[in-house]
């Protein structure tokens, strides 16, 4: 199969962009679309251009590396897909495709279709994490945890951390992922003494990273390759609710004394 490819070109992220013409000729269905992006940069090499940058690592969807922008769509048509799953049998022969990098504020243009993520990265540090002793494992049985929570927290912790979520969201809202990371955590034992800190903290990061408000338009739900629901967002927001009131009733309960 033969198609035309429109892409996304930026030296850099002082530098402007445009979209660019290439050809994918002899493309076979059962390539991924970074493995046709592989043949189209081998011709680029060949006839001495410079290569389309695009993020890859596991290529297996864990990694979460791999996302752009494909037809306007986070990761392409298929639904539940990374772009390293998405494969070439997925669009027709003589298709023109046009692929961007991730469209938000807090993901300033590296260089082509590689964007800087480090905006969720300091989410994490911010308070995805649990303060325990370190060491040998305990016994399994010493923390029970309900069925329910358990598999709630398996759905949150799928989250893979690509940015799907937000360059989905017509307000580049990253609640989805933050509410992904304090779920998982927050949902289970071993994260009940941060709980409240914890999303308080991260809300305040994500803010302070420049991303937009969520209005709960579930875009981010439907863009999101490992389909995480955004009721982890009334979970987030419900956590974040309550370690604002705590915080007022201390201060109020220190103004009294």
């Amino acid at each position: 199969m033969n198609l035309i490819l429109h892409v996304w070109r930026q030296a850099s992220s002082d530098s402007p962009g445009k979209m660019e013409r290439y050809e994918a000729r002899d493309v076979s269905p059962d390539m991924s679309f970074l493995e046709m992006l592989d043949v189209v940069n081998e011709g680029l090499v060949e006839s001495g251009k410079v290569p389309i940058a695009f993020d890859h690592d596991c290529r297996e969807g864990i990694c979460g590396s791999c996302g752009m922008m494909i037809n306007g769509v986070a990761h392409g048509p298929m639904k539940g897909t990374a772009t390293c799953q998405l494969h070439m049998r997925s669009f027709t022969d003589g298709a023109e495709v046009y692929v961007e990098p991730w469209r938000s504020r807090a993901f300033p243009v590296i260089k082509d279709l590689v964007v800087n993520r480090g905006a969720l990265d300091r989410i994490i540090a911010a308070g995805g994490f649990i303060s325990v002793r370190t060491g040998s494992a305990q016994d399994g049985n010493n923390l029970p945890v309900a069925k329910d929570a358990a598999e709630d927290a398996m759905d949150a912790a799928a989250c893979i951390g690509c940015g799907a979520c937000v360059a989905a969201c017509p307000n580049g809202s990253a609640s989805l992922f933050t509410a992904a990371k304090i779920s998982h955590l927050g949902l289970l034992p071993q994260g009940q003494p941060e709980r409240q800190r914890r999303a308080a903290r991260m809300v305040a990061q994500m803010d302070a990273e420049g991303f937009g408000h969520c209005t709960l338009y579930g875009e981010c739900q439907e863009a999101c390759p490992k389909e995480i629901s955004i009721d982890t967002i009334a979970r987030m927001n419900h956590d974040f609710i309550t370690a604002t009131l705590a915080t007022r009733e201390e201060k109020s309960l220190g103004g009294v004394g």
